[in-house]
């Protein structure tokens, strides 16, 4: 399982090279402009700039709205910036043939621009409160437009947490679903540490935080410590190990 962590400014990825030998993804976003909030474009050159050249940067374009161009030309600033990961969140989609549509022009327009660039549909445990499409939709709306992952993330970050949206044994299903269709399965939305047993049991690819290793546990106001990131990264080690001895 991977580990993405998300700073929201260059100073916060100084923090986060710190801990690099201990996460795997460093994901650039603007959390007051929402749950996958974007970043300016010379946010994402500076972290580039800032972290090891062998960590990859991930950049989101925004809970964006059903407007194809507007998204394709969003997610190639991003790309052009820096990014090997986009990220997209399917905020406006009303409907699965709205997303495919969205996510197609920015699998075109990245990989365009750069072949080997990692596309990722990502969509909301909590859909039902904003009206965008179902989360058990992303697999094959990833699948159907080129993209590389499916996402699940939260929208509305008031302290529920992904489980709590998407029980677990759902979960899994997304996982089932994206593995069937040769997608990696990404999960994020308020994860702690207590949730890896489950995460890592549904064989989730990659685990997304950012309030898990921040102060205070606050993704908006707090900083993310290097040494929180080391102890999540433990725990993700401690778990991953137990699943594979329990599986042998």
């Amino acid at each position: 399982m991977l580990l993405l962590i998300s700073p929201d400014s260059v100073e916060e990825a100084l923090d986060c090279a710190k801990a690099a030998e201990h996460l795997d993804i460093v994901d650039v976003k603007k959390p007051d402009e929402g749950s996958l909030g974007a970043n300016y474009p010379w946010v994402i050159r500076d972290i580039r700039a800032a972290v090891p050249a062998d960590k990859p940067v991930s950049a989101t374009v925004g809970d964006v709205p059903y407007k194809p161009g507007t998204v394709a030309q969003a997610a190639l600033g991003a790309a052009v910036s820096g990014a090997t990961y986009i990220k997209v969140g399917l905020y406006g989609c009303t409907t699965p043939e709205q997303a495919v549509e969205v996510m197609r022009g920015v699998v075109r327009a990245v990989k365009d621009y750069r072949p080997d660039a990692f596309v990722v549909a990502s969509g909301y445990a909590d859909a039902h409160r904003i009206g965008c499409v179902n989360p058990l939709a992303l697999p094959d709306i990833a699948r159907l437009s080129g993209s590389d992952a499916a996402m699940l993330d939260t929208a509305v970050k008031d302290g529920t947490r992904l489980f709590d949206h998407v029980p677990p044994d759902a979960c899994a299903e997304f996982v089932r679903l994206a593995h069937e269709a040769d997608l990696l399965a990404a999960l994020a939305g308020s994860i702690k540490a207590e949730d890896l047993a489950t995460l890592t049991g549904i064989g989730t690819d990659i685990v997304g935080v950012r309030g898990a290793v921040c102060e205070r546990g606050d993704r908006t106001t707090g900083r993310i410590q290097p040494q929180l990131v080391a102890a999540f990264r433990a725990e993700m080690d401690r778990h991953a190990r137990a699943y594979a001895a329990t599986a042998s």
